[in-house]
Parts: C-alpha cells; sequence; structure tokens
C-alpha cells in the first residue's frame, strides 16, 4: 500500500507547503491509515485516518459504522466502503467505543450515507479528503484544536447543496446504556446554528456543545425529532435530533464548527478564538505545522519503510490525552461544575491509564514536559472532587474501566523527574488517597486485611494484586522523595503483596480465597476477560512477569538467572494454547501478546537475567513482525497510543521496563540515527554503527558520551542532560539466542 508516497504528494499539493518542505518536514512520513482496518484473523490498532492537531479536543473523522461498537472503535474501519459523515470526536486505538459525536454528512439528495473507495481517499497530519460518490461530493476536512473545519465541493450542478446534521449519530446504543438525555439544534443566524447534546454511555452524562458557521446562507430546513419533521423552524428539542440544511446550488460549502464541554457561548468563543477569519487552507496548513513542531522533537534517520512507522508510531502517541478547556479556560469539572483554570494553564482528558502508564507518560515526559505537568495537574483536579485520582477518565469522567490506580505511576514519575508546575504536597496527598479510598476493583480495606486480594472477594484478583503492588511501590518512592517514613514503610510493605500469590510448587501467580486457599484447578494458559476470572485480558503466563518494581526478586523466586532465563524461552517459543482467549490476544511469539499491554516490557527482562542478545533478538523481531505500513499495521489496539509508545522507544534502543523508575532497559535500536530534541536546546544523540547489513541487531558496545555504558540501564537523567549514545551492532548475537521460526 504505497500510501506515504501519495499522501507527501497530497501534502504539497494540497496543503500548500511545497515551498516548505525540508529536512524538518518530518510529517510527510506519517500515514494517518495505518492500523485503521484488520486482515483476517488479526487486530490492526482501531485508529482512524481524520483531522486532528496534536492533544486537540476535535478529531472530525468519517464514521464507516452507523453505530461503532468494540470492533471499530474509532469509528472508522479501512475495509468498508460505505461512510455515514463526518463526526468531531472520536477515541484512538482503544477497545471500547465512544464519543462520535455531532455528524455532518454533505449530500444533494436526502440519504444517509455515500459509498466511497480508497482510490478517492487521502490523508495527511490535520487533513482529510474523499470523494463521497453517491452524490459526486468532495470532502476535506481540517482542525484546529476545538474547531472541526469542513470544505464540501458540489459536483453535481443541478441538485440543491445540501448538508445533513445528525445529534443521535454514536456509538452502539447497545453498549454501556448509551442514550441521548437531550438535545438540541438552534439556527441563530442566516448561516449559523448552534446546539448541544447530552449523552450517557461508557462516559457518563456527557455533555457536548456546540457553534458552526457555514460560507453560505441557509436557504431552507428541515428539523427533525424522531419521526417529525419540521420545516424553515429556528430550533428543535429532543433526544433524536437530525436536520438537513439546504444552501441552493451552491459549488463550495465550508463549515467552522466549535465544540465545547460547557456551553454554547464557549463554543462560539472558541471558534472566534482559533478559527475566526481564517481559511480552509490557512487553517490545514497550520494544522500541519503544529504536527511537524510536535513530531520534529525527534529527528531520525532510517530506511523510509522504517521511518514511515516511526513517525505514524509518534503522530498516534500525541492524539491524545485530549484538550479539555475552552479558549477562556473553562471546562467541566468532574462534579459536573464548571471551573476556570489560572492563565495559561490547560485542563486535559482521555486518559487510558490502564495502557498509558507503561510508555505513553514516560515518552511525554521526555518529549512533552510542560503539557506532562498540564496531564498531571487534570488528574489532581479529578481527586478534588472525586477524591481518587483517574482510573480511566473520558470527557472528564471516570469510567473506572480496568484495573489498578495507574495515575498514580504517572503522578510518582513526573515529580521524581522534576518537571516543575505540580504542587508535590497535594500531589502526594491524592496518591496517598487514591491507594487508601476503597472504590470500584480497589477494595484497599480487603488489600490490607489479607496481603492479597482473595479472588472470591474481587474478581481478576492476580492481576491486581499484582498492579496494586506496582502501584504502591510508586507512592513508596514519591514518600521516600519527600522524607515520609512512615509511608514509605507502609507501602513497601504493600508493594510486596504479590508474593503472597506466588505458588512455591507451580512457580505460578495463581488466585487464593479468602481463606487462604489455593483456588483450583488453576490452568496458567485459560485467559480471563474484565471480570470473573483472575486474570485481566490475559492469563498465568503472560502476568507472571509483572513485577516491574523488583525484577530481581522475581528471578529469584523463580530459581535464579537460569530458571528465569529457561521460563523465558519456553514462554517465547510454546506453541501450547487455550481455547479461551481474550479478544485482546493477538500478536503472539510464543505465549508473549503483543497485542496487549501485559506483555510490553517482558521481551527487556532476559537483559536484566544475563542475556542481552534474547532482548535484542525479540526486540527486533516484534518490531519487523508486528509493525507494518498497512491498514492492519498494529498487533492489536493501539490504546490511545501506548502500542505506538512501544515502538517509538524500541526503535530508539531502550524501554522503560518500570515506568516509574527512571530507567530505561537497552534492547536494539532501529534507528540508524536520532536527535531528540529536549528542553533548553539540548539534545539527545542516538548513533548506530552495524557490521553485517539487516542483520545487525545484536549490541557488540555501547557508549554514552565517549564512555563504555556497563550493564543494561540508561537512565532518564542522562538522556535530559544531553549528549550521545552510542551503539555498535553486529550479526553475531554474545550467547544463545532463541528459534523463532
Amino acid at each position: 500500500m504505497e500510501i506515504m508516497k501519495k499522501q507527501y504528494l497530497w501534502a504539497l499539493a494540497l496543503c500548500g507547503l511545497g515551498h516548505a518542505v525540508s529536512a524538518q518536514d518530518v510529517a510527510r512520513y506519517v500515514d494517518p491509515f495505518i492500523g485503521t482496518g484488520a486482515v483476517a484473523q488479526s487486530l490492526s490498532g482501531n485508529n482512524y485516518p481524520g483531522a486532528t492537531v496534536p492533544f486537540g479536543m476535535v478529531q472530525l473523522s468519517p464514521d464507516t459504522r452507523e453505530a461503532p461498537d468494540w470492533g471499530q472503535a474509532s469509528g472508522y474501519d479501512y475495509n468498508d466502503k460505505t461512510i455515514f459523515g463526518f463526526s468531531h470526536t472520536r477515541l484512538s486505538g482503544t477497545g471500547a467505543s465512544d464519543f462520535i459525536d455531532i455528524l455532518m454528512l454533505p449530500m444533494n439528495e436526502n440519504r444517509k450515507e455515500s459509498r466511497f473507495t480508497h482510490e478517492k481517499e487521502d490523508a495527511v497530519p490535520g487533513y482529510y479528503r474523499v470523494l463521497l460518490q453517491d452524490d459526486s461530493i468532495n470532502a476535506e476536512l481540517t482542525a484546529t484544536g476545538r474547531v472541526g473545519v469542513h470544505r464540501y465541493a458540489y459536483y453535481n450542478k443541478e441538485k440543491a447543496s445540501k448538508v445533513f446534521l445528525d445529534l443521535d449519530h454514536s456509538a452502539n446504543k447497545g453498549s454501556w446504556g448509551r442514550r441521548v438525555i437531550n438535545a438540541q439544534i438552534r439556527q441563530v443566524g442566516p448561516s449559523a446554528i448552534e446546539g448541544y447534546r447530552i449523552i450517557t454511555g461508557w462516559g457518563k452524562l456527557r455533555k457536548i456543545y456546540f457553534y458552526a458557521e457555514f460560507s453560505q446562507p441557509i436557504v431552507a430546513s428541515e428539523m427533525m425529532n424522531d419521526n417529525r419533521t419540521h420545516r424553515n423552524i429556528a430550533v428543535v428539542n429532543g433526544t433524536n435530533l437530525k436536520a438537513v440544511f439546504d444552501f441552493g446550488r451552491q459549488d463550495v460549502v465550508e463549515c467552522k464548527l466549535a465544540i465545547s464541554p460547557v456551553s454554547i457561548e464557549n463554543a462560539r468563543l472558541n471558534l472566534r478564538t482559533e478559527a475566526d477569519g481564517k481559511s480552509f487552507d490557512a487553517i490545514k496548513s497550520q494544522a500541519y505545522e503544529a504536527w511537524n513542531k510536535e513530531l520534529g522533537k525527534m529527528q531520525v534517520e532510517s530506511g523510509e519503510h522504517e521511518k514511515e512507522i516511526f513517525y505514524t508510531a509518534l503522530y498516534h502517541t500525541m492524539i491524545q490525552p485530549n484538550v479539555m478547556s475552552d479558549a477562556n479556560g473553562e471546562y467541566m469539572a468532574a462534579d459536573y461544575s464548571v471551573r476556570r483554570l489560572p492563565v495559561g494553564q490547560v485542563h486535559y482528558s482521555t486518559f487510558s491509564l490502564w495502557d498509558t502508564f507503561r510508555a505513553a507518560h514516560p515518552l511525554y515526559t521526555m518529549l512533552e514536559p510542560e503539557r506532562s505537568t498540564d496531564f498531571v495537574n487534570s488528574m489532581i483536579r479529578q481527586y478534588d472532587y472525586y477524591g481518587y485520582l483517574p482510573v480511566w477518565q473520558l470527557w472528564g469522567q471516570d469510567n473506572y474501566c480496568m484495573i489498578g490506580n495507574h495515575a498514580v505511576p504517572v503522578v510518582a514519575d513526573a515529580i521524581l523527574k522534576g518537571l516543575p508546575g505540580i504542587d508535590v504536597d497535594k500531589a502526594y496527598e491524592a496518591v496517598k488517597m487514591s491507594l487508601t479510598t476503597p472504590h470500584l476493583n480497589s477494595p484497599f480495606e480487603i488489600w490490607d486485611q489479607y496481603g492479597y486480594m482473595p479472588e472470591d472477594l474481587q474478581t481478576q484478583s492476580v492481576s491486581i494484586t499484582l498492579e496494586q503492588s506496582f502501584d504502591d511501590w510508586c507512592a513508596a518512592q514519591l514518600a521516600k522523595h519527600l522524607n515520609k517514613a512512615k509511608d514509605y514503610e507502609f507501602f513497601m510493605k504493600r508493594s510486596a503483596y504479590y508474593r503472597n500469590l506466588h505458588h512455591p510448587e507451580t512457580k505460578f501467580f495463581q488466585p487464593k480465597n479468602s481463606k487462604g486457599e489455593w483456588i483450583l484447578p488453576f490452568d496458567p494458559y485459560k485467559y480471563g476477560a474484565n471480570g470473573g476470572y483472575p486474570f485481566t485480558e490475559g492469563n498465568g503466563w503472560q502476568y507472571y512477569w509483572y513485577v516491574p518494581q523488583n525484577i530481581p526478586d522475581l528471578i529469584g523466586l523463580t530459581g535464579g538467572e537460569d530458571a528465569f532465563c529457561k521460563r523465558l524461552d519456553e514462554f517465547f517459543t510454546s506453541d501450547q494454547t487455550s481455547g479461551e482467549k481474550n479478544d485482546n490476544a493477538s500478536g503472539f511469539v510464543g505465549l508473549y501478546a503483543h497485542g496487549n499491554e501485559p506483555s510490553h516490557h517482558v521481551a527487556y527482562l532476559y537483559a536484566m537475567a544475563g542475556q542481552p542478545a534474547k532482548t535484542q533478538q525479540l526486540v527486533d523481531h516484534i518490531k519487523r513482525t508486528l509493525y507494518n505500513t498497512s491498514s492492519s499495521g498494529y498487533a492489536g489496539n493501539d490504546d490511545c497510543g501506548e502500542m505506538s509508545a512501544w515502538y517509538v522507544f524500541s526503535a530508539l534502543g531502550f524501554y522503560p521496563v518500570n515506568p516509574a523508575s527512571g530507567e530505561y532497559v537497552i534492547g536494539s535500536p532501529t534507528v540508524d540515527h536520532a536527535e531528540i530534541m529536549l528542553p533548553g536546546g539540548k539534545k539527545f544523540a542516538i548513533v548506530v554503527k552495524r557490521k553485517g547489513g539487516v542483520g545487525a541487531v545484536y549490541v557488540k558496545s555501547i557508549r554514552l558520551n565517549g564512555r563504555k555504558l556497563d550493564g543494561y540501564v540508561l537512565k532518564h537523567a542522562d538522556i535530559m542532560k544531553g549528549g550521545t549514545l552510542e551503539f555498535e551492532l553486529t550479526a553475531k548475537p554474545k550467547g544463545k539466542i532463541l528459534d523463532l521460526r
């Protein structure tokens, strides 16, 4: 699929950027179609190709399903042949669907969808174009942070130029009890409309306000509430609202539609602030350059294929979290009250923390330290009104999806890395309360009583025990940093609770009941989902390795380095599987499942147990075989950029096995050369010298600023000082490697 070359030509011809293309134009390597549709027997990424800017509130993209659900969570599937319209919000790469707000579809005849082909569809960062075949309309999309911008060219000159607006269109209403509670559409001028909808679903009671201006006057309208149609009225209210706006016979109709979580007035202000007086092409160019600025924080030299994967992955890490405050600083707080930020601050939401705490947030602390401060402060604001930090926050509300309290490692890591602008005492208070205040999937009174989660009192008990132990370790490090000795001892004791579920004979982490009895029989190959079994989206084999805070102890529990590596060998080469796989289990290398996050750090554990060649072999194998440039370019859901963050780190040659330790474990780089642009004008360079061609993936030597780097650890502090990390790679491994045929 030669999409990248076609996209670059569109960036030149359509974005008006030909004069600006230079060595810094890394956005040309991004292919927004990567990971947008699965081939048989695979996941794809669940990404979307539409227009957005880095971390923007608006994600304006086509919906190829009338009611998107789990398999098309972003609203788009590359395998589909019909577009139902373009909605202004969506999730990127998640395993559950929500948002999908405020859909618009240009048309001549009244219709609800149109056919399309990929031959007449293109995208670059911040811009999307498609030909809607049924009415022969060229639809173009771009965006600012809070405004979606449409340009529709109507090629049929004999029929009226119309726009369909649907406030009932959403993710599947059969999921999460989703329903529209109330909505309104109002015409407020010859070419202006506004309104809102209140909808509940995965994100509870979401309020979305909008204000839109068209480039042409509305000459006639139809507003629909359920089965009743009203012609040329000013306003309609209800729960199933749609409208058709007729502009007469026009060649082009443009629309700027701003959204707000607070009010119509704020939506209007967002439009005035970000898009007023700007042409479609100017906004498109602005969006593209915004992406170039963010993506340009990493300048990478590698093969063209590898650069396309790398920069698309980096792009996907920067789609979320999303801005949730308006241009005037107002935002909808977790208690549904309207609050205003101090000047210069931004409020964010869309925190897929069970996924992103592992690699995406450590990446943000490196590339986006100021934004990371805003992320942390946004999480602390939930504590202000909820009493604990987010678990999985969506549109400012916690949906409690997944397990653990993984805002804790994000907050702790940011403080331990010295990010400015965080009230450290308030942050520690939020961390402590989040780990001592019982809430859904976090019954801390049980945790403290038993020293593990008994399966008869809390399902997903083994996974929660392992992940909660890590969160407690993070709290302990923060307590130590703040000289809180008693709290440090308390949380360090808890951080070892994983040991209470380690079976001394089977050498697996296994479930116990509240009587302290092992629950038998135990099948380490059987998968759990999100309730009713001891494991979360994984099995006993995949969760065995989740003690990132104390890998030396896990090695000891396994029987020493030789036994540990032998067990890793079995993990990566076994062909034994259970017939009850979870849908998220994909991207297999033996029992390792790269398609879901619990496995992500495991390939790096060999390096921590004295066999680094196997780490180097495996991370190279995963990058080469489980990422590609097609629509099925990911081995699983991208999960708000986490799958992408794994690739970005691994392509650079290191990965945060313990994401709150300030350390990275060395792997094998894909890049030939990279420069990371750091705050204060500093740069950290990665230089790779290969001897042996494409098979040169094994580390012969590593030097940091000219000195030999002993062991397998690179410190975050050394990166942030600036300098050079030099790899010498060879095709000959030091020690045995695996048979991965």
